[in-house]
């Protein structure tokens, strides 16, 4: 009678060993679990000639203003621009800019202000100024009518900054409106004291600089220079009206 009982035992035991169920097999015959592709925002499109003036020169430094509120509008004005665009042939001028600064001052860097500004950007500043007559308009702010430069990735807003780091003094700041941020008055300002000689030195470091590759200062706006004509750029280079031109947010259907 006992051995009948072990050899039941035995046989229960067998069952349940048996019909147990293995991990391992578990984890073989478990569905794959689907990974959802997360579509990729604001995915950069590039037009065709622009580039990141950083790629071609990585010791130009940024302050993009319209990126930020420190600017006339006290608003920001990019959405989703946040770094320098300029057309290929004009951003290797700068970066030879940058070469000679850097050889007659060591340490100094260019610091650019805005580069590539889309035409919708443009139109908000425009009408930002309606107080004044279009004449006097033109001054500080292309019609976005007749396009600028910057909206073609032709121009440059920039500064210097010195080998600690700092912004040379310039006697007035970036988008000050004033006579004192005239180029052509410079003499007369220097004369009353309005402007003292290391701030017109400072200006002259930078405009010696630009002036050298070809660079066009406006004589109204200390920091401001055009790569080339207007008329030139239009020929040369495609406009860049919003900043969809640039960035693109594909479909948000799953596949």
């Amino acid at each position: 009678m006992k051995l009948f009982f072990l050899w039941l035992a035995c046989i229960v035991l067998f069952c349940s060993c048996d019909n147990h169920p293995n991990p391992a097999n578990d984890v073989q015959n478990a569905p794959k679990s689907q990974e959802k592709k997360e579509p990729k925002i604001n995915a950069l499109q590039i037009p065709s000639g622009l580039v990141d003036i950083q790629s071609i020169d990585s010791s130009i430094q940024l302050d993009l203003k319209y990126a930020s509120t420190d600017n006339f509008l006290h608003e920001k004005l990019y959405e989703r621009l946040t770094t320098a665009y300029l057309q290929k042939d004009v951003a290797l001028r700068l970066s030879l800019v940058q070469k000679t600064l850097s050889r007659a001052y060591p340490g100094y860097k260019l610091l650019i202000y805005d580069a590539l500004r889309p035409v919708s950007v443009q139109q908000k500043m425009w009408q930002a100024l309606d107080t004044l007559a279009p004449s006097e308009r033109g001054k500080y702010v292309s019609n976005p009518k007749s396009l600028s430069l910057h909206n073609m990735g032709a121009a440059i807003d920039l500064s210097v900054l010195d080998a600690k780091g700092n912004p040379l003094d310039m006697g007035a700041g970036f988008d000050d409106f004033r006579p004192i941020a005239y180029p052509s008055l410079e003499a007369s300002f220097l004369k009353t004291g309005q402007l003292t000689p290391l701030q017109v030195k400072n200006r002259k470091i930078l405009r010696n600089a630009m002036q050298a590759q070809g660079f066009r200062q406006l004589p109204t706006e200390w920091w401001h220079y055009n790569a080339c004509s207007r008329a030139e750029a239009k020929q040369k280079y495609k406009v860049t009206y919003t900043e969809n031109d640039i960035f693109t947010i594909p479909s948000l259907k799953s596949n």
